[in-house]
Order: structure tokens, then C-alpha cells, then sequence
């Protein structure tokens, strides 16, 4: 027997949960209950030893609070249910410092495995007009949730920064399902806001508490499923976005993110995976911007790319495209702008 409660009121319980599980954390880690082993090859901007159990309140607070919305679709079932796997694999790293190679073939482990039992794809082979009997399909898929992931790991680099990134694309990918009926999704990504949201009180700078690994891969691995999961157009009016979700340009900043330390570390022969201050955010600090003057400018972008992609998205033809080349040609810019930054020394 399922109850099936007000969104309102899962959305508080959410919040209280995240709230009173952080404040748990927290009090553990000030008291030596939770500890951390100190990471390896690892340039950090902060040098605190801020726990990084964040992210294991917001799973938490989330599967608890999503358990009000009433008897769960199978496929959010096992979406869950993986979510929560990858957070603990999240959770072990931070204490342990697990090898990438392990993080990564977990990470594939979890996220192939439910995409190919759910039969969940990117219609990428349909794009490019190749039929490979979906193997390409699953392959991309695979590849850009775990890019997501990663990317949202990567972000996690100043105080509050991933939290910001995550909440505003959970609010504007709110604003499309509600906006296109696709209330079920609507549901889980309002439970996920407010899960991040009583986090945040931690995570504001001076940060208390971290998100870790156990966070990003939470919240990239949701994050990536939904934008998988969801249809904004099912009558198929337009060939780009009947393939591939507009949901997916959401994640501009942890994508620039990303292939901007990705490239610099690559060319400098550094390994990808180590920490360091070469992150877009830390490119602006070397220029003088304070860490809530770039939270500002970042939230800002995010809802500057969202507006192009709504416009993108309610209107037809040549319009619509241009839209979506407006949207290319600015990511471009943007990501040689942030190339030839200084890097924080």
C-alpha cells in the first residue's frame, strides 16, 4: 500500500531530512567519528580539512523524501536503486581514496547496467542516420552520463560552486517538464532541489561541509538519467531535438568545465584525475573576482544558456535553429575565452 503525498510536502521533508543529516555529518567529522584518509597528488585552493560527506545527506534526504511520492514508476525504482549504489562508491572514495581505474570501472559498472536492463538511450544512431542496432547508442549514453558525472566532480572546487550548478539546473529543468506535463520528472528533480538546498546552508562559503564524491556521482548519475529520460518534444516536430534531449545543454558549465582542465592537463602532461587550481572558476579568482561574485556570474550564465535553449525549444524552423547555433557559437567563444586565462598560482 503506497500513500502518495503533496509535492509541497515532500519537498520540506526533503529540505528537513538534508538539513538534519548534514548537521549529523558534520557534528561526527568535529568529533574524529568520520574520517577521511588525506588525498594524494592533490593540489586543492581550500587547504581546510572540510569533510566531504555532503553528498551522502542529499542521497539520503532524497531516497527517503522520494518515498512519499506514492508507488514509483519501475524504471525510478531501479534508477534509484543505482543512485544509491554509486553514492556509496562515492562515500568509500572519500574515505579511502580508491584508484581512478576502479572509480571508473564502477562508474561504467552502474551506469551501463541500468540503461541496457531499462533499454535507456540517446537516439544518437538516428542523428547520424546509421543503424548499429542501438550498440552506438548505448555507448554514447554510457559515455555522457559518466561525462556528467565527472564534470560535476570537477566543479566541486570552490565553496558552493557544485551545489549552485546542480540547483540551477535542477530549477530549469523543473521549469521544461512542468511546462511539457511530464509531472513524474517534475517530481523527482523538485525532491533532488530541495535535497541540494538544505546541503547548501552547509556548503556556502566558508563551506562546513563538502559534497564529495559521493555527491557529484549522485547527482551527475540522477541528472543524467533524467536528461535521458526526458521527451520534450513527442510529436517529433524537429530532427536535433527528437534525438537528442535539449536537457543535455543544460550542462554547459561542468561540460566547459571539464574540457577546459581536461585539455590543460593533457597538454601539460598532468593526470586528468589529480586536483589542482586550473578550474574555470579558479581562472577568475586569478583575475581578481571574489567566490560570491563568481557563484553570481555563474548562475547568471547558467540562465543566460537556459533562455537560449527555451527559445530553441518553443519556436520552429530557421528560428529554431539559430537559436541552437547561438548556443554553439558562445560555448565556443567562452571555452577559448577561459583557455587563455591565467591559471591560479
Amino acid at each position: 500500500m503506497f500513500v502518495q503525498f503533496n509535492i509541497y510536502f515532500v519537498a520540506l521533508t526533503a529540505l528537513l531530512l538534508s538539513i538534519s543529516f548534514n548537521y549529523l555529518l558534520l557534528f561526527l567529522s568535529q568529533k574524529n567519528m568520520l574520517k577521511t584518509l588525506n588525498k594524494i597528488d592533490e593540489n586543492r585552493l581550500n587547504k581546510n580539512n572540510t569533510p566531504p560527506f555532503g553528498g551522502v545527506a542529499i542521497s539520503l534526504a532524497f531516497f527517503i523524501a522520494a518515498q512519499f511520492l506514492g508507488e514509483a514508476n519501475s524504471i525510478f525504482v531501479q534508477i534509484g536503486t543505482f543512485g544509491i549504489l554509486i553514492a556509496l562508491v562515492g562515500f568509500i572514495d572519500d574515505i579511502f581514496n580508491l584508484h581512478w581505474k576502479y572509480k571508473l570501472i564502477l562508474q561504467f559498472t552502474f551506469v551501463s547496467l541500468p540503461l541496457t536492463n531499462l533499454r535507456l538511450y540517446l537516439n544518437f544512431e538516428t542523428l547520424i542516420n546509421l543503424d548499429l542496432n542501438n550498440y552506438l547508442n548505448y555507448f554514447v549514453s554510457i559515455i555522457w552520463i559518466i561525462l556528467l558525472i565527472n564534470s560535476i566532480n570537477f566543479i566541486d572546487n570552490m565553496d558552493s560552486l557544485a551545489a549552485t550548478v546542480a540547483s540551477s539546473t535542477c530549477i530549469q529543468a523543473i521549469a521544461l517538464t512542468y511546462y511539457l506535463n511530464q509531472n513524474n520528472l517534475t517530481d523527482i528533480l523538485v525532491v533532488l532541489l530541495f535535497s541540494i538546498f538544505g546541503f547548501l546552508l552547509f556548503n556556502l562559503p566558508p563551506a562546513k561541509l563538502y559534497l564529495g564524491d559521493s555527491g557529484s556521482l549522485f547527482i551527475g548519475f540522477l541528472l543524467g538519467f533524467l536528461s535521458i529520460l526526458f521527451n520534450w518534444n513527442p510529436d517529433g516536430f524537429h530532427t536535433f531535438s527528437n534525438t537528442l534531449s535539449p536537457l543535455l545543454l543544460f550542462f554547459t558549465i561542468p561540460v566547459l568545465d571539464f574540457l577546459t582542465v581536461l585539455k590543460h592537463r593533457l597538454t601539460n602532461n598532468q593526470s586528468p584525475f589529480s586536483g589542482g587550481t586550473d578550474h574555470s572558476s579558479h581562472r577568475l579568482l586569478a583575475l581578481g573576482y571574489t567566490e560570491k561574485k563568481i557563484l553570481v556570474i555563474t548562475i547568471c550564465y547558467s540562465f543566460f544558456n537556459f533562455m537560449i535553449i527555451f527559445l530553441h525549444l518553443i519556436t520552429d524552423g530557421v528560428l529554431s535553429n539559430a537559436f541552437l547555433g547561438m548556443y554553439i557559437i558562445q560555448f565556443v567563444y567562452i571555452y577559448f575565452k577561459i583557455q587563455k586565462l591565467q591559471i591560479l598560482k
